[in-house]
């Protein structure tokens, strides 16, 4: 029996903020209808003519604002675990699938300094190893709760998948009054953040993880023309007019 169009739908539409897992969703089980149709094992494919699901001009998710930060923080307050979450996401750029594992083990001590070191479970990303900056020492050393996982649940256990935290930071932005916000948003806020400080690419790949300069660029590319805009500006500024 097929299920209606209306509820790939849903399923695509669910995946939002991962826009390339939910097309490849909808081209995998496309192709399992049509083999089925082929042999009348079904009377038709329910996904023709799903399109895929609409990506942001600016590419993927919208990045968090200032203002959103404060929204969030105004709602989930130190201690809290999604104040936790929200601290490590943008003090690491780490991907959710990464958040869900990431704790005290792979803190590092190098001259008296805390740094992260990981390798994100991404196929083809590059070792990370980056300062613990005081905001996420604070967040962390405040967070009762503790296990081998920094972000855990609300019953202290570690989350089971990236799919089970990003239900739960999907809550916690609700609640923030955030509806359109995600965790990847933050990753690519984080990395905006230091496009506009004048950071170099290579620094960026180093933070993000990245083996390849164009997949940072799709974070950056705004960023980095204002900034260069500003100081071309910055010539007129002097002119006698």
């Amino acid at each position: 029996m097929n299920a209606p169009t209306s509820a790939f739908i849903a399923v695509r539409d669910a995946w939002a903020d991962r826009p390339g897992a939910a097309d490849n969703m909808i081209k995998v089980v496309r192709a399992i209808y049509q083999w089925a149709v082929e042999r009348e094992e079904v009377q038709r494919n329910p996904l023709i003519g799903i399109t895929a699901i609409n990506r942001r001009p600016n590419g993927g998710a919208t990045p968090w604002t200032p203002d959103d930060l404060l929204k969030f923080k105004k709602v989930h307050r130190p201690g809290s675990m999604a104040y936790l979450w929200l601290t490590l996401q943008a003090f690491t750029a780490c991907r959710v699938g990464d958040a869900v594992w990431i704790g005290p083990a792979q803190e590092k001590r190098y001259d008296g300094q805390v740094y992260l070191e990981w390798q994100p479970r991404k196929k083809g990303s590059a070792f990370v190893s980056i300062p613990m900056l005081p905001p996420l020492i604070e967040a962390v050393a405040v967070t009762q709760t503790k296990g081998d996982t920094y972000i855990l649940t609300s019953r202290g256990k570690p989350f089971s998948s990236a799919d089970s935290l990003r239900n739960q930071v999907r809550k916690w932005c609700d609640l923030a009054g955030l509806p359109e916000r995600t965790s990847h948003g933050i990753r690519k806020a984080t990395a905006e953040m230091m496009a506009e400080a004048g950071c170099t690419q290579h620094q960026i790949m180093a933070v993000m993880a990245h083996t390849q300069a164009k997949t940072s660029e799709i974070y950056t590319r705004g960023a980095q023309r204002r900034t260069l805009a500003k100081d071309a500006m910055s010539a007129l500024s002097n002119l006698n007019w």
